[in-house]
């Protein structure tokens, strides 16, 4: 076949195929020049998932007459005028391809009528033929009409899907900008029925409203508070706790400049921010909104608007994965979170300065002095009992009957007893709190060997070597991870295929520990992916095993002394509201819970 230049009416179908894939894109492209007009209320409303209507009414700043043609012109935009115009977009829309693109696949109305014109106007294009502007009754701002889309396109019409999934990509796609733009009341109606009504939120009030409309109070009551600025970049909304997580990525919302976008970089920042918090498999909830110079940001490089691109990539990454990470490191049991359980967020708003991290006590290992505790624990160590988390296994179990109680007030409050050798029992002012000790002293572990990971003097070599008997595909492994073995504190080598010598320990793990269960656990676990798949360092990874196997397992039977410890350690420690894995390590009933089981008051 020779080459030839293609009819206008195929190039302009060829064209929309980029920018209108279903209907739901229709939806996307007309709701975006709605809120680039600046409208205040916007209108959708659908039949038949949207192929047979979709209809976008917005109180914006319409349409002069005489600039109706050029509307549905392709590339014809008031938005951008110069290649300047291009590199700092602060629109939304900006290539003029929408109208076209769906007048050239469907039936398509506009009529339009500004504020200061005394009558509306009105145009009509169907499969790409324009007519005459005439006169119509409106009252200010557009409405659009899409009819009978994809009419001229057999083969993209075969690919629409049924009614009820078109409309609940449509559905999605008005709930993503309703929230990233609270200001302006958006209602989506199919047929009779009314999908989504969410008011415009006022400036003096709080447009945490405008999410319990959209996503319901379930997704802020497992959320925490984000706002994190550094110079001209800042990054504000709700990252969803741990336990909110879910089986699918469904629950994601990402803004720039106020756009919705897909972004991998951005989508992988909060992936690594979750990395020792989140259990495998599972996927965080959260809605973040990134602001910036828009100089800074290249929004043309998704037909659909979907990507961007940044022109500081590494930072931006590094900038949004600190805020999430020191978010979720505050993330641990305080005098808020006691009221409420460790599943619940706590209500103050989380503000990291620039370059600052979360305030933490001086002394994050250091036990509060308690009034009347005249009974110090004979903790190995020395007077700071909270440095070595293995306090709780080196206090003495008789000093259980004569200590003093430590006070309710606390956030853990005081342990009570010990529950099928698994779980700690433990009442503060608020009610009662049940402890899973090995998921909480499997954290508290992890946190210290991480402050430990490269610091001076952490390593405490043996008197004799310990000869470790592994298979020899473990040995590689361990051989293998050398250096990240080395880094923690062990100082190890190979004797012969099958095993292994190990000269020095990290300090944390003492003598307690079977050197060579431990390094048979790890090396398997590090061969297999074990369940520590959701660490992106190969360092944390393996500090993530060593404190799996390190920590107390069940039915280790603990003393109220030692019970108490592990309480204050997970009270000090950053994120011990969840294990390595994304596990909570604690719950309460509160006493109005407890009431309600048992009736009281009724």
């Amino acid at each position: 076949m020779s080459i030839r230049v293609l009819a206008g009416e195929l190039i302009d179908q060829i064209a929309a195929g980029e920018v209108i894939e279903r209907p739901a894109s229709a939806v996307k492209e007309l709701l975006e020049n709605a809120l680039d007009a600046g409208a205040t209320r916007i209108e959708i409303d659908i039949e038949r998932g949207g192929v047979g209507l979709i209809r976008v009414r917005d109180d914006g700043a319409g349409i002069a007459t005489a600039e109706l043609p050029l509307a549905i012109a392709r590339h014809a935009t008031s938005k951008i005028a110069s290649l300047d115009d291009l590199e700092s977009v602060g629109t939304l829309g900006f290539r003029g391809e929408a109208l076209p693109s769906i007048g050239s696949v469907a039936r398509l109305r506009v009529v339009s009528r500004p504020a200061h014109a005394a009558q509306a106007h009105e145009i009509s294009v169907e499969g790409g033929q324009v007519s005459e502007v005439k006169p119509a009754a409106h009252p200010p701002g557009t409405t659009v009409e899409v009819r009978d889309l994809f009419y001229n396109v057999p083969a993209r019409r075969k690919f629409v899907r049924t009614e009820a999934t078109e409309l609940g990509h449509i559905a999605r796609w008005v709930e993503r900008l309703a929230l990233s733009r609270p200001d302006v009341a958006f209602r989506l109606r199919s047929g009779t029925r009314t999908l989504l009504d969410a008011p415009a939120i006022a400036p003096d009030e709080d447009p945490a409203a405008r999410v319990d409309a959209v996503l319901g109070a379930e997704f802020l009551a497992r959320a925490l508070p984000v706002r994190h600025a550094a110079g001209p970049v800042v990054i504000e909304g709700w990252i969803g706790a741990p336990t909110a997580s879910r089986a699918q990525p469904d629950s994601q919302y990402w803004f720039v400049n106020g756009r919705h976008v897909r972004d991998r970089l951005l989508m992988s920042a909060v992936r690594l921010g979750y990395r020792d918090v989140l259990y495998h498999g599972r996927h965080p909830a959260y809605l973040l909104q990134l602001s910036l110079d828009p100089r800074l940001v290249d929004v043309n490089a998704h037909p659909a608007k979907l990507e961007v691109r940044f022109r500081d990539s590494r930072q931006v990454h590094d900038f949004v994965f600190r805020a999430v990470e020191r978010t979720l490191a505050v993330s641990r049991p305080g005098p808020d979170s006691a009221a409420q359980g460790a599943t619940a967020a706590p209500t103050a708003l989380v503000s990291v300065a620039a370059g600052q991290g979360p305030r933490l006590p001086a002394q994050p290992g250091a036990m509060r002095a308690q009034a009347g505790d005249t009974h110090a624990l004979p903790f190995a160590g020395g007077s700071m009992p909270m440095d070595s988390p293995w306090a709780i296994a080196d206090s003495v179990a008789s000093q259980a009957g004569g200590t003093a109680p430590l006070p309710a007030s606390e956030p853990l409050g005081t342990a009570l007893a010990q529950l099928h050798g698994v779980y700690i029992v433990a009442q503060n002012a608020a009610g009662l709190i049940l402890v899973d000790m090995h998921a909480a002293h499997e954290r508290v572990l992890y946190e210290q060997y991480k402050r430990q990971m490269g610091a001076q003097g952490a390593s405490q070599a043996l008197l004799a070597p310990v000869i470790v008997q592994l298979k020899e595909h473990e040995v590689d492994a361990v051989i293998d991870a050398r250096a990240e073995w080395s880094a923690l504190g062990f100082e190890i080598e190979r004797l012969a295929p099958g095993r292994l010598a190990v000269r020095s320990v990290p300090a944390l793990i003492g003598k307690r520990t079977d050197l060579a269960e431990l390094l048979g656990d790890v090396a398997r676990d590090a061969l297999d992916g074990g369940g520590s798949r959701h660490f992106e360092e190969p360092g944390y990874r393996l500090l993530g095993t060593l404190a799996c196997r390190s920590a107390i397992h069940a039915h280790r039977r603990l003393s109220l002394p030692e019970m108490n410890a592990l309480l204050r350690q997970m009270e000090a420690t950053e994120r011990s509201d969840q294990c390595n894995h994304g596990r909570p390590t604690w719950t309460r009933l509160s006493l109005a819970e407890l009431d309600q089981l048992f009736l009281r008051g009724r």
